[in-house]
């Protein structure tokens, strides 16, 4: 079973936040596009964040969530009158929950265009390995 067979319903509840035993989406309904692809070496997350800075960006490992913070800043010229506008100035939160089988000092992560790509290396238990028979 791959690390990510477990995560996937969790990811559907990713705007979810616990209060009280309550799940309550706090973020007005935004949730950020994302991918999880893998190889044998790691896991690839990527996050469409069209809008988002690095200054407006949080990204926390912790035991067991993999957590991203952020609020799109949507700038408008001010010759401008917007008409219709589809990217809102909100706050999101996107929470992935895992078992651990990441190798969280080496989680690197590159923000460009609006797409955040994050490389979570798995944990050398996880890696395939080649047995010798004698």
């Amino acid at each position: 079973m791959s690390y990510f067979d477990t995560l996937i319903p969790t990811m559907n509840r990713a705007l979810a936040r616990r209060d009280g035993g309550q799940e309550r989406n706090h973020t007005n309904g935004l949730k950020p596009m994302y991918e999880i692809k893998e190889t044998d070496e790691a896991y690839g997350l990527t996050v469409y964040l069209p809008s988002v800075t690095k200054e407006g960006l949080e990204l926390t490992a912790e035991t067991g969530e993999l957590r991203i913070i952020g609020r799109r800043a949507w700038k408008q010229p001010e010759a401008w009158t917007a008409l219709y506008r589809e990217s809102l100035d909100v706050p999101f939160e996107l929470v992935l929950n895992h078992d651990n089988a990441i190798d969280a000092d080496k989680i690197a992560a590159d923000l460009r265009d609006g797409v955040l790509r994050v490389s979570l290396p798995k944990a050398e238990a996880l890696k395939p390995r080649k047995i010798a028979i004698k």
